[in-house]
């Protein structure tokens, strides 16, 4: 007998020795499919009943044993979908998910058990639960690859996460709070304009809840005013807060952030002056003096106490002459284009008419 085969059968005969003394961790099961029983273990977790599995599910949760308690609950949601203990099991794969900080999966869990289950006692806890996790991802909290290894905080991600918790209970108390919060993760983005859509449709949905509709509204113009200090040359984002603002102190006019809105709107004005005074001086130093006089004039408008409407006031009395003497040479420009124009269209024999009658 060669080498080659006689090494090969004194494996064949290790092996087959070793497997029937080493315990088998990994066990499948027909209509459950594989689990992992530590050694020892000899499954004596499971139980012929939905109701005693939840119950093994929570005795082990409660303990701390949350690989027991979770694949307890698995099975009880996976052996009897349709049982009324389902929905708890399904419950508490989320918490023991939760438990173990996988709280992208804990998250995930949690939906489906409102999905799947929506006349769970209690609805409103694992909502909660859900805002929280979301909390913490709005907080800094890094999102996991495969659910374990920390990758990097998103707030994309994290606004997906609330619109969801609003999905799932857009009139609960916390409905508006994950809208509110969307607007919150996408001015952290620098999004300001989904900020804003954000704040607008919790202003729309819930304007029969006063409080909800004027915080919106306020954060709305906050985050215009944000955007604004960014916008160098877009005016018009300061004309959006300010729209914002005054319809916040139109409807609450008794809220106490009126008078920092105002004051954030007087400011907003002298910026729109500034952006206007920068605007007059170009036209003006390329000699286009009725645009310039038409900047000088907003500024005003904008902002008649500030500091740019004082030197705004003394380039349109200077101004003035030049931009009149400066129509007329236009208006007189015009006229004579109009005569080359006609004469460059009138035939050369009806021109020589003209001359012979004249």
């Amino acid at each position: 007998m060669s080498r080659v085969p006689l090494r090969l059968l004194v494996a064949l005969v290790g092996l087959f020795f070793f497997a029937r003394t080493c315990p088998a961790p990994l066990i499948y099961r027909p209509g459950e499919g594989w689990s992992y029983e530590p050694v020892g273990g000899g499954g004596t977790w499971q139980r012929k009943r939905a109701k005693d599995q939840v119950s093994v599910a929570q005795e082990a949760f409660d303990k701390g044993e949350y690989r027991l308690a979770l694949k307890a609950a698995r099975r009880t949601v996976k052996v009897w979908p349709l049982s009324d203990y389902a929905g708890r099991a399904q419950y508490l794969v989320g918490r023991c998910y939760e438990a173990r900080r996988m709280d992208e999966r804990a998250f995930k869990e949690y939906n489906r058990a409102l999905t799947l289950y929506p006349k769970l006692a209690n609805h409103s806890e694992i909502q909660q639960r859900q805002f929280e996790i979301a909390n913490r991802f709005l907080g800094g909290q890094w999102f996991k690859l495969w659910g374990y290894i920390p990758f990097f905080p998103s707030m994309e991600k994290t606004s997906k996460l609330y619109d969801q918790v609003n999905r799932n209970g857009p009139y609960t108390d916390i409905g508006p709070k994950a809208l509110m919060n969307i607007g919150a993760a996408r001015e952290k983005q620098k999004d300001y304009a989904n900020a804003v859509k954000a704040y607008q449709k919790a202003a729309d949905r819930y304007f029969d809840r006063p409080q909800i509709s004027a915080d919106a509204l306020y954060a709305a113009g906050i985050a215009w005013n944000r955007q604004a200090k960014r916008a160098e040359y877009d005016q018009s984002i300061a004309g959006n807060a300010i729209t914002y603002f005054n319809d916040f102190k139109a409807l609450y006019p008794d809220d106490k952030r009126t008078t920092e809105t105002t004051a954030i709107v007087t400011s907003l004005k002298v910026e729109q002056a500034r952006g206007a005074l920068e605007t007059a001086q170009f036209y003006h130093k390329y000699r286009q003096y009725k645009a310039a006089l038409t900047y000088y004039n907003e500024v005003l408008v904008r902002s008649p106490e500030s500091k740019y409407a004082a030197e705004a006031r003394e380039q349109i009395e200077k101004l003035k002459p030049l931009a009149e003497r400066q129509v007329r040479q236009w208006r007189t420009n015009e006229i004579q284009f109009q005569a080359q124009e006609r004469k460059a269209s009138t035939p050369p024999t009806e021109q020589k008419v003209q001359g012979v009658k004249k």
